[in-house]
């Protein structure tokens, strides 16, 4: 009961959260995901740790998520993560001998879809900020084939989920979520023998990942075709018409990019949130992997804002009265509000900040 009541107010603060932080959060596809049973969502991974943040909060079941070993290194963001239905999945870069604990969360991930549950997993393996669907590994397959393979009678549906950002890691962010259609695995792995069943399944989430998500193919022309969709200030939100061009090989003209009138009120955000913008100006430098920055802006501000915000408040109204500190904390979250939701799509942005 604890465990929910967290997982709750946990998912709600950081649904709002992205409400702010977000220019738009488009979905689509949320009427294919199944309300009852067992569910494995398999997910593309362009943008960190907030990927998943998207997902959850975008549809309405109760998320189990596999996330990388390194995450729990420290004992109280173990205890955290742990509390919100987050399980640590070991690579080979983890040391070959942590692979074998992997086993034991495979039996946990069969447990979970026994209880006809849902788990989230990211089939590439690694996040890459890359607009390509990249190779999926077989632990989603494992995973799928062990389940089935320990309770013949459950049905597990693997849905596929598209995640495409305009621009990945800039501040405010605009992001598409787009679920697939659900896919019966069961019938699947009946019909055919483990190894090809494997392969059906994995055919069946690339293709779909492929349409649901922006697909430039990872080969010689990849970098002059995001070039000219970049040139021509294509909005990448906008999945099904930018893989109908890339597809065409026919590209619009060069446009220039939208003038961002807003910038005075960044800097006006900027000077009355002094100490956070500081605090990630460090972080910021200590961040290796571009695909982590807005894990990190994310996470950190919101923590700091709030708190920030409301010291600022109870420091006005201990000098002016409760009223103007009421006025005051809901003036800075407005002018957030309108920076976020007014910044053209295009404009040039400004990543140092939040």
């Amino acid at each position: 009961m604890i465990q929910k009541i967290l997982f709750a107010f946990v998912s709600n603060t950081i649904q709002l959260g992205l409400f702010f932080y977000s220019k738009e959060i488009i979905v689509s596809g949320r009427k294919n995901v199944p309300k009852k049973g067992a569910v494995l969502f398999a997910v593309n991974h362009p943008n960190g740790l907030v990927d998943p943040l998207y997902v959850t909060t975008t549809n309405r079941r109760r998320n189990h998520f596999l996330v990388r070993a390194a995450s729990f290194k420290n004992p109280f963001i173990k205890k955290v993560l742990e509390s919100l239905y987050l399980m640590p999945i070991y690579r080979i870069r983890d040391g070959i001998q942590q692979l074998a604990n992997n086993q034991e969360i495979f039996e946990r991930c069969f447990k979970i879809l026994h209880k006809e549950e849902t788990l989230m997993i990211f089939p590439e393996g690694s996040h890459d900020k890359k607009r390509t669907v990249r190779t999926l590994s077989k632990g989603f397959t494992r995973i799928v084939s062990g389940a089935l393979e320990k309770h013949p009678e459950l049905e597990i549906q693997v849905v596929p989920v598209g995640i495409t950002y305009q621009h990945a890691s800039s501040f405010p962010v605009k992001v598409v979520v787009r679920y697939g259609h659900p896919i019966a695995t069961r019938a699947i792995f009946e019909a055919n023998t483990p190894a090809k069943s494997i392969n059906i399944l994995k055919t069946a989430v690339t293709a779909q990942l492929k349409k649901l998500s922006v697909h430039i193919p990872d080969d010689e022309n990849y970098e002059a075709v995001l070039q000219q969709l970049n040139d021509a200030q294509f909005d990448f939100t906008q999945v099904d018409q930018i893989n109908k061009i890339i597809e065409s090989g026919v590209f619009p003209k060069r446009k220039k990019k939208k003038k961002n009138f807003l910038i005075p009120l960044l800097y006006l955000i900027k000077l009355n949130s002094i100490l956070p913008f500081l605090i990630w100006k460090i972080a910021l430098k200590k961040i290796d992997e571009i695909e982590f920055i807005d894990t990190f802006r994310f996470t950190l501000h919101l923590g700091l804002i709030p708190v920030f915000y409301g010291l600022q408040a109870w420091i006005i109204g201990a000098f002016y009265g409760n009223l103007v500190g009421v006025f005051y904390l809901t003036i800075s979250a407005f002018l957030i509000l309108i920076y976020v939701k007014c910044t053209p799509t295009n404009a040039k942005t400004h990543i140092e900040f939040l």
